[in-house]
């Protein structure tokens, strides 16, 4: 099946569009007067440079989209040097820092210094990055040397500080206000559909079939942030399943053959898949806010609608069983219980009856003792999608027992998929409760379920 690609009038969009090439052309005139050699083979440092230097509004847009396209048209060899030169060359001026923190002397400082401090104290390569921000496609091309500086991170400790830039800065191009919340739906343009079939991270959308059963029926919806400079790229995306109860497999929501309900009939919302797409934005947050936003438009449209819940992934589950399993010391798994969890070893056990209730009654404790006890370095908890969730506010409310049987989730987590609960009046008192205490909120059921050996908290 295909779709045909649809235009749409975006009459403002174009006149901004003709008014930065104006100024783009106007401003390479003016650097045609003055030709370098240089510009046969782009030197990528040198081009940042005479964009740093220039003053005018023009040149400086046509240096600035010179340098985007250098550096996307640069080998990868080029591009990591480049990538190095930013946090070699391009940091503050360290001798007028200091000069500036000596002249503050020992009594009350100015605000006027203090102000002449906070400038001189910003890299250079943070105006840089503003001003290649002018160019067209100069913000895709910024997300797109971060994902690769992210590549480069383990092997090159210096860009750490290039990447603190490229945080500070996408923290404010990318907040709240500057996106927009948009239904995506069977109608939508094609090249969009694509990047959904392209970017879903959950569960992969086998073709097109797969993708109309996710987005044409009455009892499903899916919703993305997208942002002005990046228009048909969503920048994350959730899609949504309305339904009678809480599902625990997600089998029967991504049937092919299943039977569609009024959304009229449903009671609850269910958020079975997010997704983010853009690597280069990693660490911006997206994710509370879209829930929220979809939470506040479907009590909206359908106030019928009364629960709303994730069907989740527990990605980190079947790597800390295996830890645990090979600990000698620990206190969750006992002889008789580790006899059982050998059962995991042998291929297709969630195909036998027999297995699959002896490993229930074993792996749903150990899954609360997951959810409830194990954390991290920072003391938060292990698995990263609870992190993700139970920072929104959410609330663990069901472990789902073989809720993916899947491949992949066999892998992963021995087939254990979770429900997190979003419940807008007590949301900020479970965030708080997790980010101020380490408590996670979650259900009597959950805490029920803890192994006799695991501490209740």
């Amino acid at each position: 099946m295909t779709k045909t690609l649809r235009t749409e009038p975006t009459s403002r969009t174009a006149f901004l569009g003709d008014l930065l090439d104006t100024l783009t052309e106007r401003g390479r005139s003016l650097l045609r007067r003055r030709p370098d050699p240089k510009e046969a083979t782009p030197d990528l440092a040198e081009l940042a440079e005479r964009l740093l230097s220039r003053r005018g509004e023009a040149s400086g847009v046509a240096l600035a989209q010179a340098l985007v396209l250098a550096f996307d048209a640069a080998p990868p060899e080029a591009r990591l040097e480049f990538l190095r030169t930013l946090a070699t060359r391009f940091g503050a001026d360290r001798e007028a820092v200091i000069k500036a923190i000596r002249a503050m002397g020992s009594d009350e400082p100015s605000e006027e210094a203090i102000e002449s401090l906070h400038q001189l104290a910003e890299p250079r390569r943070q105006e840089l990055l503003r001003r290649l921000n002018q160019a067209q496609g100069g913000t895709a091309t910024l997300v797109d040397m971060r994902e690769e500086l992210l590549r480069h991170l383990k092997g090159n400790p210096d860009l750490r500080r290039v990447d603190a830039d490229f945080a500070h800065l996408f923290s404010s191009w990318f907040n709240r206000g500057f996106l927009v919340l948009r239904h995506i739906d069977w109608n939508t343009s094609a090249s969009i559909l694509e990047k959904i079939i392209r970017y879903e991270a959950v569960h992969a959308i086998q073709n097109w079939d797969d993708l109309r059963n996710r987005l044409e029926p009455t009892d499903r919806r899916c919703y993305g942030f997208f942002h002005p400079q990046l228009a048909d790229e969503p920048l994350i995306f959730v899609e949504v399943a309305l339904t009678r109860e809480i599902p625990d497999k997600v089998g029967p929501l991504l049937d092919l053959d299943r039977q569609p309900i009024p959304a009229s009939e449903a009671t609850t919302a269910v958020f079975y898949s997010i997704s983010n797409t853009q690597r280069g934005l990693a660490g911006v947050s997206f994710g509370n806010f879209l829930i929220k936003q979809v939470v506040e438009d479907l009590k909206a449209e359908l106030p019928n609608i009364k629960t709303f819940v994730t069907l989740s992934p527990v990605p980190g589950f079947a790597a800390w069983l295996k830890a645990e399993r090979e600990n000698a010391e620990t206190t969750l798994i006992t002889p008789e219980t580790r006899e059982v969890l050998a059962h995991l070893d042998t291929p297709g056990w969630h195909k036998d009856e027999a297995q699959v209730e002896a490993l229930r009654e074993v792996l749903l404790p150990l899954a609360a003792a997951y959810f409830l006890q194990a954390k991290d370095k920072r003391g938060r908890p292990v698995d990263p999608v609870a992190r993700f969730h139970l920072g929104n506010g959410a609330r663990l409310e069901r472990l789902d027992f073989l809720g993916d049987q899947s491949a992949n989730g066999l892998r992963q987590s021995h087939g254990l998929m979770v429900n997190y609960l979003y419940d807008l009046k007590e949301i900020e008192k479970n965030h708080e409760a997790l980010a101020e205490r380490g408590h996670v909120a979650a259900s009597p059921e959950v805490r029920k379920s803890l192994p006799p050996a695991a501490p209740k908290s």
